[in-house]
């Protein structure tokens, strides 16, 4: 243990002043994590299915040679201007983005190119444990839920349910249900986008196809999303809107994702 401090003590020390210096970050990662209704629940999981990524390839880094790069200095020292400035604005946001930059060139100073590229999706990864501003989830999330009311309001029309659309509120003949910004669908396509990343990353085909792969996990998120707006909309017009909140609420969630991530897996074997 003594020989291992003493032949990677620059790494050691580097290693430890980057956490140091990203504790306000990490921090406010932490709070939006665990916030009331968030988006970002999965964050927590993130640096853990990185660090599995990592040593899951652990025999084959271990026969790479080590070769230190000084091209990852320029990373390192623009990825710690980027946070300096954010901390000092409190904008943590960019600080996040910047911890991809420093990492990426901490890697590459002490390890080398050819070890970088073994786990640069891993590193990348970590971009789905970084909360967007709360002012984009907002734009975001009311787009997407009017969406969701529109296109569903077509559908139950279609389907003999009287139904207008009012904003985000689907009005119909003996009740009414609100598109709220929980049912928008941005939390499920936030998940279903990193889990649509793993999946292209394990499939071995093309890199088009990967990215189709990845890429496809934003429709077949919307689409379900609509599909749990037809059914609740329709449980409510069919027995009363009571029964569209608590179990039925959050199962008809579960069901949706679930959907989800059998169309991505679908998607996943026609494309391989």
């Amino acid at each position: 243990m003594k020989n291992f401090f003493q032949r990677n003590y620059q790494e050691i020390l580097v290693g430890g002043l980057i956490l140091l210096m990203y504790a306000p970050t990490f921090l406010w990662m932490w709070d939006r994590w665990f916030a009331r209704d968030t988006y970002y629940s999965h964050g927590i999981l993130v640096p853990f299915v990185t660090g599995y990524l990592i040593w899951q390839q652990k025999k084959e880094l271990s026969k790479i040679e080590r070769r230190p790069s000084r091209w990852g200095i320029p990373l390192l020292v623009i990825a710690t201007l980027v946070h300096l400035v954010s901390s000092s604005l409190r904008v943590y946001f960019s600080s996040g983005f910047s911890l991809l930059l420093v990492i990426l060139g901490y890697v590459l100073y002490f390890y080398g190119e050819a070890i970088l590229r073994r786990i640069w999706f891993p590193i990348i990864f970590l971009v789905f444990m970084i909360p967007i501003p709360l002012y984009t989830i907002t734009q975001i999330s009311f787009q997407m839920k009017i969406f969701a009311a529109e296109i569903g309001e077509r559908i139950l029309n279609q389907m003999g349910f009287m139904a207008v659309r009012e904003g985000s509120i689907i009005k119909m003949q003996h009740t009414y249900v609100v598109v709220d910004d929980v049912c928008s669908g941005l939390r499920s396509l936030i998940s279903l986008m990193a889990l649509g990343s793993l999946f292209a990353y394990f499939m071995k085909s093309e890199s088009y196809k990967k990215i189709i792969l990845f890429l496809s996990s934003i429709p077949i998120a919307i689409v379900t999303n609509v599909f749990r707006v037809v059914l609740l909309s329709s449980i409510a017009e069919i027995w009363g809107a009571k029964y569209t909140f608590g179990f039925v609420h959050d199962f008809s969630g579960f069901l949706v994702f679930a959907l989800a991530f059998i169309l991505l897996m679908a998607v996943g074997r026609l494309m391989a």
